[in-house]
């Protein structure tokens, strides 16, 4: 085993580069907190409470410090230290551009066939304006009436109106490509809401949650856990549901996210960074937790109009801030990469 490290330290290093990134007052403090609470303590005595699982019963110290603590006294610097101090010193607005330029396409948007305002062959002609070399399109279920979810045969048709458009797509020597999707609800059960067969056909499978947002935290956490395990799910859509902006703000759902990112990164379903400025979903906070949990991403702009397609820079941003690998966002991966993925 390596020397350890000094955790109090460690705590105040991260606290530190939480203030200069203009982190939230609260995230800060959580870190400082625990650090003064350890003040003093030899690290004999903090390894002791650590064997013991007695470091978060003190006063001020909570999992995320307790499992830095734990780590500076193996010797390693804290996963959350390593993640700050890697894009310390580097201006967010340049990372979040390189992180940008690598994005070859976006696995998340809709069209008039749903609530989208136009129709794919407009939303395709934005994608290849903006340089994408791929568009998945992921209009709605249809249990989701208000937003004129695709029934299986209106999926079937517009499967075969990619079909077509690709194509002529390449009559014309384009190499841009249209996959076909779905963003599937999550059924009250975990179940998802379209014939299986037909989510086999698809290129790319989003699942998430649009009702029932404010069920019991164990109830929800086993629906989402229960589709994340459908090995026809590629990607769990803006996971908590909140709205930050707008006359349809809501809270954030309640589900045990370190369960649901364990299962993410179990079953290879990537977490989606939504890039819409009213969700930015996952929080920040549960964004770095997917990160640890070592859960694969996608940047998507959930676009619902052809100007939206041009919200991703929105996503890197908070990908950068939270210390994503640009190696696990799947849309820096080409559309061979994708459906290989896929099987």
């Amino acid at each position: 085993m390596s020397d350890a490290r000094d955790p109090v330290e460690d705590l105040r290093r991260i606290a530190f580069l939480l203030e200069r990134g203009h982190e939230s007052t609260y995230r800060v403090r959580a870190f400082r907190t625990a650090a003064a609470a350890l003040r003093g303590k030899d690290t004999d005595e903090l390894t002791r409470l650590r064997d013991a699982g007695e470091l978060v019963g003190l006063r001020g110290v909570g999992e995320v410090t307790a499992r830095c603590v734990a780590e500076s006294l193996d010797g390693e610097e804290p996963v959350y230290l390593r993640r700050l101090e890697a894009t310390d010193g580097t201006p967010l607005d340049a990372a979040a551009q390189e992180l940008r330029a690598s994005l070859l396409g976006d696995l998340h948007s809709h069209t008039d066939a749903s609530d989208g305002g136009s129709p794919l062959q407009e939303m395709v002609e934005t994608a290849i304006t903006l340089g994408h070399s791929y568009l998945v399109v992921t209009d709605h279920s249809p249990r989701l009436t208000v937003a004129n979810g695709l029934s299986a045969d209106r999926l079937r048709a517009q499967i075969e109106q990619v079909g077509d458009l690709n194509a002529r797509l390449g009559e014309h020597g384009s190499t841009f490509r249209v996959l076909t999707g779905i963003e599937v609800d999550i059924l009250d059960d975990g179940a998802l809401d379209q014939d299986p067969d037909l989510l086999d056909q698809l290129d790319v499978v989003v699942a998430s949650v649009h009702s029932k947002l404010r069920m019991a935290g164990p109830e929800m956490t086993e629906r989402m856990l229960t589709a994340v395990a459908n090995p026809r799910v590629d990607v769990l859509g803006h996971c908590t549901g909140r709205m930050v902006t707008g006359r349809r703000k809501r809270p954030e759902s309640d589900f045990d996210a370190p369960r649901v990112f364990d299962a993410c990164a179990e079953h290879s379903v990537a977490v989606e960074i939504n890039s819409r400025p009213e969700r930015l979903d996952p929080p920040k906070r549960l964004l770095r937790l997917a990160v640890e949990a070592g859960c694969d991403f996608s940047i998507d702009t959930d676009a619902h109009a052809p100007g939206q397609l041009d919200w991703l820079g929105n996503g890197c941003e908070r990908a950068v801030a939270c210390g994503v690998p640009a190696a696990r966002v799947r849309n820096t991966w080409d559309a061979q990469a994708l459906l290989s993925h896929r099987g």
